[in-house]
């Protein structure tokens, strides 16, 4: 998932990083980006809000950055 590697860039951020805030190994991290394994919900939920983006952006759904406003 390149969107993923480029969020993570332009945080001048390394794989090992994101791992750790997702609990994960760095290999299993390498996959997501590669696109060789699927990311569960649960972290594709974690990673929106570490990004402050939207999951359907993460998954490349829409081009807007910007997550969608929360519900009440």
């Amino acid at each position: 998932m390149l969107r993923l590697k480029d969020l993570r860039e332009d945080r001048d951020l390394k794989q090992e990083e994101i791992a750790k805030i997702l609990n994960i190994s760095q290999t299993n991290y390498s996959k997501y980006e590669l696109g060789k394994i699927n990311i569960p919900i649960s972290s594709l939920k974690k990673l929106a809000e570490y990004y402050n983006t939207s999951v359907d952006y993460l998954l490349g759904l829409t081009s807007e950055i910007k997550p969608y406003p929360r519900q009440k």
